[in-house]
């Protein structure tokens, strides 16, 4: 398997949530409305995997308010898709697994 999967569901749904261009309490307000409230992003949580997904290559700035560095909008870069793509094909393999085993 790819050490880039399978991944973290904040991970995931952090990808999903800059799939255009989107700010941190933009990326915690879609994770919560995406998963009817199940995935809450803490502060903590959301900027340890920003931080960890630039470093990545997986997402990267698109614009910066230079008055305020808490005002950045991140959005997935062409790494972050292949990768966010490659784990969905993992999860949707998994789930077609599973129907399988119900009939």
């Amino acid at each position: 398997m790819d050490k880039n999967t399978p991944l973290t569901e904040a991970i995931y749904y952090i990808l999903l949530a800059v799939r255009k261009p989107n700010h941190g309490y933009g990326i915690t307000q879609e994770v919560e409305q995406l998963t009817n409230g199940r995935v809450v992003l803490g502060a903590g949580t959301l900027y340890g995997a920003i931080q960890t997904l630039v470093k990545k290559g997986w997402i990267t700035i698109y614009s910066e308010d230079l008055v305020s560095r808490r005002k950045k909008e991140y959005i997935i870069t062409s790494t972050g898709k292949a990768v966010f793509a490659e784990e969905t094909k993992r999860l949707t393999e998994l789930l077609e697994n599973a129907k399988l085993m119900e009939e």
